[in-house]
């Protein structure tokens, strides 16, 4: 018998760090840069109460379905005979 583990990425952090808004105001850009890196939300606080959360973007990958939806006109039946006499050699 053979057992298999399977380990997956959780999308949402299970732990919530805080910082305190001071601090936060002095590191503003590189704590962006690590919750973007990371994938955990920052909860900011101001006297010891959450007032704001810093999470990241999760973008939805992008399709190549119906990429040119509205830009391909439809022309009618292409295959079908018309009905008009065509002499392919003159």
């Amino acid at each position: 018998m053979v057992t298999i583990m399977v380990m997956k990425r959780r999308l949402i952090p299970t732990t919530n760090d805080s910082i305190a808004a001071g601090e936060f105001k002095a590191r503003c850009l590189a704590l962006m840069d690590k919750v973007g890196r990371d994938g955990r939300s920052l909860t900011i606080t101001k006297r010891g109460k959450a007032v704001a959360v810093l999470s990241p973007v999760r973008v939805a990958p992008t399709s190549g379905f119906g990429f040119a939806r509205d830009a391909i006109l439809s022309a009618g039946d292409l295959i079908s005979p018309i009905d008009v006499p065509w002499d392919a050699e003159t």
